[in-house]
């Protein structure tokens, strides 16, 4: 048996599957393709998170579109964080190329251009599905950690959580947050320190400046009503394909406040609703997150260890994370030691820096008889990458370097007018994107504010009434009265003495 059988067979056995798998290509044995010779990836495992990394140009986001396309045949729902905007042609066929022919000739599986159901989300201005949470939902601790406050910052935020919890002040969006905040230091300072302790203006003021920059980043576009439900996350079309949610992100690279916010609000939604199923067949929901750095990029302390704790515990829900960057070292190492599936695409060797980088890239992966791993790394092609995932039973399978299969859809994006139907055509459209502003914390506490006033303006009337009447009473009290004055003055005296005296 010579040494390409040998290979053939080691790849053939080391990706077997008793149950249902995706297929990414076949591996490749000194640059060249080995027909038939399989990346199979289980559904089972999928949940245990993966990465899709490498230099730019070098196909993450074919290889992305591909893993979308096939979990949506499979009837497993798709949520992607479209960054650069290019990801919305999954809505329509692929025009075919001879190239394609060609590669799928290489992989040893036939082509087929095809469509895919589609759902366009936006939580900015850009068109499609709005989504939203309010500020209730987040919770006085997440709030705190995407905020980065101080223990005691973060202390005064649960406190006005209780305080609007006990007095039914809604807090749905940041305009509700930043009332409550003012309202507590000034107007309703007592109040609350009577009841509750005593809030420091200066925390408060720092709080305000945080939500401020929130604010400036999109917040006030995310923060209120209508909530979105992620339930709506998990759908499938009238052939049983899940369905792909395509969020729009291109204008929020400058944002990763916002963007990091939006993320863990959504993980933290997820594990909260989805029930517990363990290892099932297959995964509920696979999140895919392009340019995976800016959830990471600027993150504290806390917000960092949030993520970390929710990428643990989230798989038990069914939930599959991917994330998506250029290089591994984006992403923090307990979370890269969480990430079951590797498809790295080829990494660019231009300074000392990058190659010491791809040195400790190609120690993520496990030894291979076949590749010298950080040689191959750099000299991977368009469309070409290492792969390393889980079998069934949770064993690394051999590392392959493969050539994937091409996208059945569009591999370039919607026109305007295709894109403005998709949105048309959507009935969460019509369930999101009605703008509500219902009572809350910010209009009830202005009516309160306004009897507050009220209530001082008739005080002060009253108290100026009163001082009035003390002032007026004081001067009537020293005004002799006419009659006295004559009686008592010294010529009436005069004359009465007289009379008397005339009649004695």
């Amino acid at each position: 048996m010579n040494r390409k059988e040998t290979f053939f067979n080691h790849i053939t056995e080391g990706y077997k599957t008793k149950g249902d798998y995706i297929t990414f290509g076949a591996a490749m044995l000194d640059g060249e393709t080995v027909k038939d010779a399989f990346v199979k990836i289980p559904l089972k495992t999928l949940n245990r998170h993966g990465l899709i990394a490498g230099a730019t140009g070098t196909g993450k986001t074919k290889s992305l579109q591909v893993m979308a396309e096939n979990l949506s045949e499979k009837g497993i729902p798709v949520l992607l964080m479209d960054i650069k905007g290019d990801l919305s042609g999954l809505a329509e066929p692929s025009p075919g190329h001879r190239k394609i022919d060609e590669r799928h000739a290489a992989i040893g599986l036939p082509f087929e251009a095809k469509k895919f159901p589609v759902e366009v989300l936006t939580i900015s201005e850009q068109e499609g599905v709005r989504l939203r949470a309010t500020i209730s939902e987040f919770g006085p601790v997440l709030l705190s950690r995407i905020l980065d406050l101080t223990e005691a910052q973060s202390g005064i935020v649960s406190i006005i959580f209780k305080y609007c919890d006990d007095n039914k002040l809604p807090l749905l969006d940041l305009k509700d947050f930043k009332k409550i905040l003012q309202y507590s230091t000034s107007e309703g300072k007592k109040e609350i320190q009577d009841e509750y302790g005593r809030i420091s203006t200066m925390s408060t003021g720092a709080i305000l400046r945080k939500l401020v920059e929130l604010e400036q980043q999109g917040g006030d576009l995310f923060f209120g009503e209508r909530s979105f439900e992620v339930k709506d996350l998990v759908r499938t079309d009238e052939n049983g394909n899940g369905i792909i949610s395509v969020l729009r992100l291109t204008d929020i690279q400058d944002k990763p406040k916002l963007f990091s916010t939006f993320m863990l609000q959504l993980l933290a939604e997820i594990y909260a609703t989805f029930p517990e199923q363990g290892d099932s067949g297959k995964p509920e929901l696979i999140i895919f997150i392009d340019e995976a750095h800016l959830i990471f990029k600027e993150a504290s302390k806390a917000l960092l260890s949030q993520i970390e704790s929710i990428v643990k515990l989230i798989r038990s829900k069914g939930i599959g994370l991917f994330f998506v960057t250029q290089n591994p070292k984006d992403v923090p190492e307990d979370v890269l030691a969480q990430l079951g599936l590797k498809v790295q695409h080829a990494l660019r060797a231009f300074t000392a820096k990058d190659r010491k980088a791809i040195k400790l890239a190609s120690e993520n992966y496990p030894n291979s008889e076949y590749y010298d791993v950080d040689e191959t790394l750099t000299q991977l092609g368009i469309g070409e990458a290492f792969i390393s995932a889980l079998n069934e039973k949770g064993i690394p399978t051999p590392l392959a370097a493969t050539m994937m299969r091409a996208p059945m859809s569009r591999m370039d994006v919607l026109t305007n007018n295709e894109l403005k139907k998709l949105i048309n055509n959507s009935r969460l459209f019509y369930k999101y994107n009605e703008t509500i502003d219902r009572d809350s914390a910010y209009e009830i506490l202005n009516r309160k504010i306004d009897k507050i006033n009220e209530r001082e303006k008739v005080d002060e009337k009253k108290k100026e009434l009163a001082k009035r009447s003390r002032s007026t009473s004081r001067r009537k009290s020293t005004r002799m009265n006419p009659i006295l004055k004559v009686v008592t003055s010294a010529t009436f005296i005069r004359g009465v003495l007289g009379i008397l005296k005339r009649v004695i």
